[in-house]
């Protein structure tokens, strides 16, 4: 009897952090990517990113299958996306190609860094309707991710036009339905 007492409150503590967990990938992913970018390995860097998002693809399901959502997972999950999705995209390309271009490539970086906490600011405080306001920032920092797989087919200056309409895209007020 004690047994089986202790093994369901183990399975429920574990279901209970389960999505949390993954959550904590997702940073320790983005934060490896980062620091795969310091030592120039950029493809290792773009694989970090995808896997992260693929973590943070699962964190939101998991909590919702369990019923296990909670505010403190949501501000968790923020907090670990903005180095994944909003970080490390904008600092990969910024050490790949825009830091050729001198203060405007470091401001565009900026700029899509700042936009990418504002995005996720608005989403933390706001209702959960089944609908994402402006783009979702694991889809923009995938998408810049993405892009840089081509980063020599594609001239600098179209980078950092790509970077400030995925900054705009994050704050805008469009509607996207979840899926």
């Amino acid at each position: 009897m004690f047994l089986l007492d202790y093994l369901d409150h183990t399975f429920k503590k574990l279901k209970t952090h389960s999505a949390n967990c993954l959550t904590l990938i997702n940073l320790s992913l983005g934060t490896f990517a980062l620091i795969s970018i310091f030592h120039h390995e950029f493809r290792l860097s773009l694989f970090l990113i995808f896997l992260a998002a693929f973590a943070d693809r699962f964190d939101g399901m998991v909590a919702r299958k369990f019923g296990v959502e909670s505010e403190f997972g949501k501000q968790l999950d923020s907090m670990c996306d903005i180095i994944s999705f909003g970080i490390a995209p904008a600092l990969l390309v910024y050490q790949g190609v825009l830091h050729e271009y001198g203060t405007p490539g470091t401001l565009f970086t900026i700029f899509y860094v700042a936009c990418s906490a504002m995005r996720l600011a608005r989403f933390n405080i706001s209702e959960n309707n089944g609908y994402f306001t402006g783009l979702p920032i694991t889809a923009a920092g995938c998408l810049i991710t993405f892009s840089f797989l081509f980063y020599k087919m594609i001239p600098g200056h179209l980078f950092m036009f790509l970077v400030v309409i995925l900054s705009v895209l994050m704050i805008s007020n469009f509607k996207l339905k979840k899926v």
